[in-house]
């Protein structure tokens, strides 16, 4: 065993020292081919530059023949510059010369061109708001036209072109004095075109079919407001649209239409109710409740009279009204004490009290509380008011106008409630006493006739 494992150990060394041999005799095979790579890489290199260098040198007077033409190029445009640059300065000279000698020549007419260009200007701008154009278009453009003409050096206005100035401004004065018709598109409710016959007073306004139109001087167009004022304005405009001549009540707009715009915003009577708010419908409500039990106890006390009085020329007592029914004691009780009847007539009149002053506590009620609804909706209004201005500060007056709207309504429907109903109540209620001082003036006379026969 020990020879074997020897001669394992020798084989194995020996094995060992064949494979180092095998690979170093490789290494050397390899560096010889890569030495002999490097010289033919640097003759390849070397060709290389060579046929470089001698590219370039074929090319370098190429580059200087390049470089001279451009020199003379170069040198071509600077003395073309400094001909031009002599050239502007002489033009300049003549340019000064030739203005100048325009100015001599021109004169007074110099100043004439600018009044002429300052009116043109200033009367385009009319031209283009006013409504006289929704009849007679397109003068702002000839204006316009005008003003830039002026404001030219080289263009001059001729005659016919001033006394066009003067013709269309003579024309819009004499248009501002006439109420003219004429028939063309107007937008109705709804954005549909129609055409229609349109009214137009002087330079204020324009109606059709008795309604205000608004003018649009950039689409030049009419159109109807979406909002007309209230009815005693509009009906003014339907009287002048109807008449042939004459003179017919108008209600005119100096301002062109701005006054107008602010009375369309202005709310109407349903819009400041519904500014009240909560509030505000429940002063409505107890105010609708307060009249329809006035509306009964008027309907009732007459009827109730009526009965009271034919049954005061009738000597037989009648069960349909409360005379009757006090009449009727006397009857049931005919031997009995005159103080015993009178206690009697007094209770019979207590009975029928309920009836005649049914309800009117109520009215008098609400006619107290419609107020301090009025003050409760106040007092809300001011707290919303004081919380927006917290917010947002006093800068906007139209955040703090609800508020404020909401204390205002309020308070005047709470009075508009209160006022009529406190008169209601009273018109009632004396009423109601006066029939009640009937039952006992019969009352009484009645006692008074039993205290006779008893004596």
């Amino acid at each position: 065993m020990k020879f074997i494992k020897q001669f394992s150990q020798k084989a194995i060394l020996a094995a060992t020292f064949a494979l180092s041999t095998s690979v170093m005799a490789e290494q050397a095979l390899d560096l010889d081919s890569l030495l002999k790579t490097l010289e033919q890489g640097q003759a390849a290199q070397s060709q290389q530059n060579r046929a470089r260098e001698a590219e370039f040198t074929a090319k370098q007077d190429q580059q200087i023949a390049m470089l001279n033409a451009l020199t003379q190029k170069r040198n071509g445009e600077l003395a073309r510059s400094e001909r031009l640059e002599t050239q502007f300065e002489e033009n300049e000279i003549k340019l000064q010369n030739l203005t100048d000698t325009l100015s001599k020549r021109m004169g007074s007419l110099k100043e004439l061109f600018g009044v002429l260009q300052q009116v043109a200007g200033d009367s385009s701008t009319k031209f283009q708001t006013s409504v006289v154009s929704a009849q007679i278009p397109g003068r702002s453009d000839f204006m316009d036209e005008m003003a830039k003409k002026m404001g030219s050096t080289s263009r001059l206005a001729s005659i016919e072109d001033i006394e066009k100035v003067w013709y269309e401004l003579q024309r819009e004065m004499t248009e501002q004095g006439k109420v003219a018709r004429f028939t063309t598109e107007v937008i109705v409710a709804g954005g549909e075109k129609a055409s229609k016959e349109v009214v137009r007073v002087g330079a204020f306004n324009l109606i059709s079919d008795g309604k205000y139109l608004s003018y649009n001087p950039v689409t030049n167009t009419l159109s109807e407001l979406t909002r007309q004022p209230v009815s005693r304005f509009t009906e003014t405009a339907a009287k002048l649209q109807s008449a042939n001549n004459g003179v017919v009540d108008f209600a005119l707009d100096p301002t062109g239409g701005s006054i107008l715009g602010l009375l369309v915003q202005a709310p109407n009577t349903e819009e400041q109710v519904h500014q009240g708010g909560a509030v505000g419908y429940v002063i409505l409500g107890v105010g609708v409740l307060a009249l329809l039990i006035a509306l009964e106890r008027f309907i009732s006390l007459f009827i109730m009279g009526a009965k009271i009085n034919r049954q005061l020329k009738d000597t037989t007592a009648r069960d349909d009204n409360p005379l009757g029914r006090v009449m009727k004691v006397k009857d049931q009780y005919p031997d009995v004490a005159y103080d015993t009847l009178e206690l009697k007539l007094s209770e019979a009149i207590l009975r029928e009290m309920p009836k005649i002053t049914r309800n009117l506590t109520l009215i008098k009620i609400i006619s107290v509380v419609a107020p301090l609804l009025g003050l409760l909706g106040t007092v809300t209004g001011m707290i919303n008011t004081f919380q927006a201005i917290t917010l947002f500060g006093t800068g906007d007056p139209k955040l703090m106008a609800g508020g404020i709207s909401q204390a205002l309504v309020t308070t005047v429907l709470g009075l508009v409630v209160a006022i009529p109903t406190v008169f209601l109540y009273t018109i009632l209620n004396t009423r109601s006493r006066n029939l009640l001082l009937i039952l006992q003036e019969q009352s009484a006379g009645i006692i008074a006739e039993r205290s006779e026969k008893g004596a």
